[in-house]
């Protein structure tokens, strides 16, 4: 049975061997933001677990041999303290997309069931399935039954307000064998918008016998305590106060479990881990693509090195790569007017 105390963290049992997230700091799941690139920047800080982006389980499956082979790369299965979450509606893709990413390695399973997105909740994956606890019950079912790994669950409060069934769910998943529940602390309908209730989670916290995480505007040490104390989770999920700043998990381990203090890169350091990361970018995409997806990455970095807006958008519109790592130890040095505003 998994379980939490302020020693081991959150532990999740598989029939091989046992998992801990510890510090109980988890990176969350982003669509085009929580690549492999990325994860292993989070990782290199410190964090109890990271989370890849959501993979559509049947289109996996079904997808031709070299694309599975990208899929796995892009995944980073066989990666330490990471896990792998899926989506869908169906059982038996569910079941076999499961199989298939245990078989080449990953350590746990998550199971999506809290993203908004209109494409995704349109088929009737996501969070959609908050509507369905009963159909939501058979795909948990399936995907434990399917592999030894540790399985978890991530959802929402609810799909509206009429619909607040987050704790039923959670009961219902742990008694089939999900070992971790995270839940993020808005319904389906909020989207992002508004604040997310920690307080709210607390009801699940009480109806369900395995650790709950929360998750939502948890950006620092500040927000993970409120959270914390508001919900009685087990741990905080991290997602957007990570942009920008990869070692934001490491300090919230910090400072709530006793971590080791990452050393918070600044000056040739920053341009140091940033430059890297934009050319393990390129090097994960291709020069091409790398280039653009990267520029949301590099755009958070100015931002939290408070760098000037001229700089940063220089830096955007470059389309070659050696102009950009030319132009970074500028464009991530604080900006005069930034210093005197800070």
């Amino acid at each position: 049975m998994p379980r939490t105390d302020n020693d081991a963290g959150i532990r999740l049992q598989g029939a091989l061997q046992v998992i801990e997230i510890a510090p109980p700091v988890l990176l969350a799941p982003l669509a085009g933001i929580t690549d492999l690139p990325f994860r292993r920047v989070v990782a290199g800080f410190g964090a109890g677990l990271v989370v890849s982006e959501m993979v559509a389980s049947q289109e996996m499956v079904q997808a031709k041999p070299s694309m599975r082979a990208r899929a796995r790369a892009e995944l980073g299965l066989g990666e330490a303290r990471t896990a792998v979450q899926l989506a869908g509606r169906d059982a038996h893709w569910m079941a076999e997309a499961a199989r298939m990413v245990e078989a080449n390695g990953a350590q746990v399973i998550d199971i999506n069931m809290g993203c908004p997105a209109k494409k995704v909740v349109g088929g009737l994956s996501g969070s959609a399935l908050m509507r369905d606890p009963d159909h939501a019950l058979r795909l948990i079912e399936a995907v434990v039954g399917a592999v030894s790994v540790p399985v978890t669950l991530k959802t929402r409060l609810g799909w509206d307000d009429d619909c607040l069934n987050a704790a039923h769910l959670a009961h219902r998943a742990a008694g089939a064998g999900v070992q971790m529940v995270t839940i993020h602390g808005r319904t389906r309908c909020q989207f992002y918008k508004g604040r997310a209730d920690w307080a709210a989670i607390a009801a699940v916290v009480r109806a369900c016998p395995v650790p709950v995480v929360a998750n939502g505007d948890i950006v620092g040490p500040d927000s993970a305590r409120q959270a914390l104390a508001q919900s009685g989770a087990a741990g905080v999920m991290v997602g957007r106060g990570a942009q920008g700043r990869p070692w934001r998990l490491a300090q919230i381990a910090a400072e709530l479990w006793g971590a080791r203090a990452p050393e918070v890169p600044q000056g040739g350091a920053l341009v140091t881990l940033v430059g890297a990361h934009y050319e393990a970018m390129l090097s994960f995409y291709g020069r091409d693509l790398g280039v653009k997806v990267a520029r949301k990455h590099l755009g958070w970095y100015i931002d939290a090195a408070r760098g000037a807006p001229l700089l940063r958008r220089e830096v955007l519109t470059a389309s070659d790569p050696a102009q950009v790592l030319r132009l970074l130890p500028e464009a991530l040095s604080p900006a005069p007017q930034m210093e005197h505003a800070a």
